[in-house]
């Protein structure tokens, strides 16, 4: 079908582009030129796009730059950086080097002094790449939790108002580490409203949660924690910190408004519909794709050329054993209701390059992708009762493969009618 051969084609001008136009380096750059250092330079970066940050940082600093330190997922590294260690840690769930590379990090801070700076960068990612257990509890016990979590549907801000918790350099405790020195705490957002006691689960701002609340989400989701996990539950974080200056440089609005900009450039009326999307990936599918049906049909206000843009982050309850990601199974859902319809594309996209634990950053299908699946013998339903969205997309060339972007933004997920 010539018409979605060239939605497709514009699908992937807008993937690419809405990348380029969120990559932080630039945007590192602007917070550090309005910002006045006073006394020797040390960094630390933690989550997804540390490395790109840090070297943002690193170039415009030179030799202003006594130390550094990145702590990244793995494979997110892209080479050496002066004056800077580089380690690499496991994300979604804490491991081994996760713990040695904050210890690092702990060291680095508690040796400063009052006349000293810390230029603290923070990603998406930095919950599960920067962790110490408070004392006496275990990585397992960390490991564990998180992987209840994980599953559970909780979504990203009540995941860390438990773990913060169980940290000794979450929820402003490293900040607490850090002193005297003053920290300049640079922030690339993941975390829907830009809530800063929750992106990478706030290790330098002010904790808004309170045990009440971490409690709510452990009954909700019915989750399991050791006795010692219990008790340092109901130690209250900080509330009140006086060396920290936060900036926000990006977050899933400069997702959206690139998607935005280039869907305009290419000839469509784009419409922003949400930048806070937070349901069941699968549910969300579901209404894009009837957002889609009633486009085509003629029952929507909204005339093609269209493009219908929702940011955020969904969340997926597991159920099966299958593999996939959020934005894999958005975009699966979606082929049900797009099914037969020329001049549709649907794509979701994880803007840090990998969704979920898979080496995709999210999925693509069109009218013809149920049809597909079905000529294949597989059978949609059968797949997503199984989590399993990896598979089925593999099967119809229906993944975005874009390889660790060295950003983290959220996700945003495009309807294009033609």
């Amino acid at each position: 079908m010539q018409n979605t051969q060239n939605i497709l084609a514009d699908a992937n001008y807008i993937i690419t582009n809405i990348i380029a136009d969120n990559m932080p380096t630039q945007a590192v750059i602007n917070a550090l030129q309005g910002y006045t250092f006073n006394g020797r330079i040390h960094l630390i970066a933690i989550g997804k796009a540390a490395w790109t940050m840090a070297k943002a940082a690193s170039d415009y600093l030179g030799e202003r730059l006594v130390r550094g330190i990145v702590v990244t997922k793995y494979e997110h590294s892209q080479g050496v950086l002066p004056r800077i260690d580089v380690y690499e840690a496991g994300h979604p769930v804490s491991d081994e080097n996760t713990i040695a590379a904050t210890q690092k990090c702990i060291e680095l801070a508690a040796s400063l002094t009052a006349d000293e700076e810390l230029l603290f960068l923070v990603s998406g990612g930095g919950s599960a790449l920067f962790e110490k257990p408070l004392d006496g509890a275990s990585l397992k016990d960390i490991q564990y939790l998180t992987s209840q979590l994980l599953a559970s549907g909780a979504d990203i801000i009540e995941m860390n108002m438990v773990r913060k918790r169980l940290s000794a350099v979450k929820g402003g405790r490293f900040a607490m580490l850090a002193a005297p020195s003053h920290v300049f705490s640079i922030i690339l957002s993941d975390v829907l409203g830009d809530k800063l006691d929750s992106i990478a689960s706030g290790p330098v701002v002010p904790d808004k949660s309170t045990v009440q609340d971490a409690l709510r989400v452990l009954e909700k989701y019915n989750l399991n924690l050791t006795d010692l996990q219990r008790e340092n539950l109901l130690v209250e974080t900080p509330k009140e910190i006086t060396n920290v200056e936060t900036v926000v440089i990006g977050s899933v609005r400069t997702l959206c408004e690139a998607a935005r900009k280039h869907a305009e450039l290419l000839g469509y009326n784009p419409i922003v519909l949400t930048t806070t999307m937070a349901c069941e990936a699968r549910e969300a599918g579901r209404m894009l794709s009837s957002i889609a049906a009633d486009v085509c049909n003629g029952t929507s206000n909204i005339a093609r050329p269209c493009a219908i843009i929702a940011g955020g982050e969904t969340v997926v309850t597991l159920k099966g054993q299958g593999k996939g990601g959020r934005n894999q199974e958005l975009a699966l859902s979606a082929a049900h209701g797009i099914d037969g319809l020329d001049g549709v594309v649907i794509f979701s996209l994880g803007s840090d390059g990998t969704d979920g634990p898979t080496d995709a950053a999210g999925g693509i299908v069109d009218g013809s992708s149920l049809a597909m699946l079905k000529g294949k013998g597989l059978n949609i339903d059968k797949i997503l009762a199984d989590n399993d969205a990896y598979h089925g997309l593999e099967a119809i060339d229906g993944l975005i493969v874009t390889g660790p972007t060295g950003t983290n933004v959220n996700d945003v997920s495009v309807v294009l009618c033609r």
